[in-house]
């Protein structure tokens, strides 16, 4: 199986902004890059709520806030200037 290794602008631990949607001009640090399906996980951008089963980790259950898949497109790379 040929596995092709795709290029992106950001990488984990970036700090990027961003530039087109809902979420336009906030900003974070890159948590995950998914290049396959060309998304991004932001740190505090685009939460979103799910429902969790009671588990060892989470005793109670519940909802809980993760952080959403952002395309890879609408973010840019902010550069610091220092």
């Amino acid at each position: 199986m040929n596995r092709k290794k795709i290029k992106t602008h950001v990488k984990k631990n970036d700090e990027v902004e961003v530039i087109s949607g809902n979420h336009t001009g906030a900003r974070g640090k890159v948590l995950q890059v998914l290049p396959e399906k060309g998304h991004v996980l932001i740190e505090g951008v685009r939460l979103i709520k799910k429902a969790a089963r009671r588990s060892e980790d989470l005793p109670e259950g519940g909802i809980i806030e993760l952080e959403g898949p952002i395309h890879i497109s609408n973010v840019k790379l902010v550069s610091d200037s220092k």
